[in-house]
């Protein structure tokens, strides 16, 4: 135990290891907080605020009349964030649930570097893994590269690469920049991933580059229990050449 470690939060790390580890299989019963107050020496105000703090977790659940009980876990799907050398991870197949011509937004037009109002492409797509969303991808890109060709969002494969639908029509993405967080959900994507608003999210802002030109940039929300990112990236420069040596 550390030094000025709460019980409670001593108490919550005995029983949360088996429950990580799969000792305890979800829809397993914890003892009641009066026998885990027996059982580890402790008053019950200590056990309710360790299960407690176990519920917050998402590791156990409570059900009324009946305690606690371990929560089943949803499956964690890897999502590929890789460049075009080294190829996808486990692709997660997207759903496109709408293609638009919108006039660009203040932060559309400051992220693609264009002027406010200037036509862009929005493609908004849902990931869903055993049925369940546990993705949303919406993404931006001006209309003066593709309109009036087969390569638009609306004319082209929704899940065919920028890269490849660009390079169609002269426009050779050399770039990718990415800024990645952790936040609350807001309401519209709380909706569409079926979590309550505020929960928290994994955040991911996308931009693709032609030289210094931002060229489609895209936000990718998706829930933080569900989810994890897998970075693969080739390194295609050259190896310094090393320091000569003294004998």
């Amino acid at each position: 135990m550390t030094a000025g470690q709460p019980r409670y939060v001593e108490l919550a790390e005995a029983l949360r290891r088996p429950i990580v580890d799969g000792e305890l299989p979800a829809g397993t019963r914890l003892p009641s907080r009066a026998q885990l107050a027996v059982r580890h020496r402790v008053s019950e105000q200590v056990s309710r605020n360790a299960l407690r703090l176990l519920a917050a977790e998402g590791l156990v659940e409570s059900r009324s009349g009946s305690g606690y009980f371990v929560r089943s876990r949803p499956s964690v799907h890897t999502v590929a964030r890789t460049d075009r050398d080294t190829g996808p991870v486990s692709p997660l197949p997207e759903e496109c649930v709408g293609v638009a011509t919108l006039r660009a937004s203040t932060l559309e037009a400051r992220r693609l570097r264009l002027r406010e109002g200037d036509l862009v492409y929005q493609t908004r797509c849902i990931g869903r893994s055993e049925g369940t969303p546990i993705l949303a991808h919406t993404s931006w890109e001006p209309a003066v590269f593709t309109h009036g060709s087969h390569h638009a969002p609306s004319q082209a494969q929704p899940q065919r690469n920028p890269i490849d639908r660009l390079a169609r029509v002269g426009v050779i993405i050399d770039q990718v920049r990415e800024n990645v967080s952790v936040r609350p959900a807001r309401e519209p994507e709380a909706t569409v991933l079926r979590i309550a608003p505020g929960q928290l999210v994994i955040a991911v802002e996308r931009t693709h580059y032609s030289g210094q030109r931002a060229v489609e940039t895209s936000d990718l929300v998706a829930a933080t229990d569900r989810c994890t990112l897998a970075y693969r990236l080739s390194l295609t420069g050259q190896i310094p050449a090393q320091r000569p040596t003294h004998e």
